[in-house]
């Protein structure tokens, strides 16, 4: 599998155009306020700007990135701010449907090997309880054979223990966080980077 592939799964990369006046020291001192954050340690060198974060506070609006890499270059259209994120939340969200599904998977697999001795240990009980003592004067007044009050056989117990239904549905979950968190987290963090560019430096 192609490895650029697989670090799309939890990387976020993107560019901004900088405006023509905007130089680096302009830029990291526009977005410092970001890198100021409970848990967040950065080290500027030159026009780039690397960073870290150790249990960041809820409130931090990049909490959801370990750690990443902040570059300006000069092209021939100007110069661009290139960012390089990671974020092992994202890599979790990708994993945990995967993990989910092969619990369901083992749990199939089980159930099959369990059904076979469920159902002939129901059928067993079922011959055994086929019929019902009845008092002697109840059948000489020819009262009717008492029923037999309705029982979840052994098999749909063990049916119902073994589902992987659970499984399936915390696999969707995870699936559509993932799904959200892979589209909705790169455009918030380039629109936060663009309001801050925007912004008068701190």
């Amino acid at each position: 599998m192609n490895a650029g592939f697989l670090n799309w799964i939890w990387h976020v990369k993107g560019s901004l155009k900088l405006a023509p006046e905007q130089t680096s020291d302009d830029v990291f001192e526009r977005l410092a306020p970001l890198f100021r954050e409970t848990g967040t340690s950065h080290k500027r060198a030159n026009d780039s700007l690397t960073f870290q974060k150790k249990d960041p506070a809820a409130q931090d609006k990049m909490a959801v990135f370990e750690n990443g890499v902040l570059q300006v270059e000069k092209g021939p259209t100007g110069a661009m701010l290139h960012y390089h994120l990671t974020s092992r939340a994202l890599l979790f969200c990708f994993l945990a449907p995967l993990l989910f599904l092969a619990f369901a998977q083992i749990t199939n697999v089980l159930a099959s090997f369990e059904k076979p001795a469920t159902e002939e240990a129901s059928s067993k009980k079922a011959d055994q309880d086929t019929a019902l003592p009845q008092n002697p004067i109840d059948k000489a007044l020819g009262a009717p054979v008492p029923e037999k009050p309705k029982k979840k056989s052994a098999a749909e117990g063990q049916e119902k223990k073994n589902s992987p239904k659970s499984a399936y549905v915390f696999a969707g979950i995870f699936a559509v966080l993932y799904l959200v968190g892979r589209i909705l987290e790169p455009r918030l963090v380039g629109a936060l980077f663009r309001r801050k560019l925007q912004d008068q430096p701190a």
